[in-house]
């Protein structure tokens, strides 16, 4: 999460997988309005919908992530959110295990 609305997106942008996959357009609304995302991991590849714009379509995540807690994470297991530089809020929040 973080405010950069109106700015041009790159690998640390909202919306971006952090350092690995910048999203194709900054879909950020102004500070103080809620963001929403709809995020969709199968194995190493992500599709991010943010505030209603497919920002990254199947991207593959090449390697570990900055966040990485252990090297499997590529398998199912814990999640994390994280803000930068000032608070942030999170609600309704809807985790969905997918089957293959």
């Amino acid at each position: 999460m973080l405010e950069d609305y109106g700015h041009p997106p790159n690998t640390h942008s909202a919306g971006a997988l952090y350092s690995r996959i910048a999203p194709s357009e900054n879909a950020s609304k102004p500070a103080g309005e809620w963001q929403t995302y709809d995020i969709r991991l199968v194995g190493r590849q992500v599709t991010v919908v943010f505030n209603g714009k497919k920002v990254i379509d199947h991207g593959v995540i090449d390697g570990l992530t900055a966040m990485a807690h252990d090297a499997d994470e590529g398998e199912p297991g814990g999640i994390a959110l994280q803000g930068d530089h000032g608070p942030v809020e999170f609600r309704k929040i809807t985790i969905t295990p997918l089957m293959k």
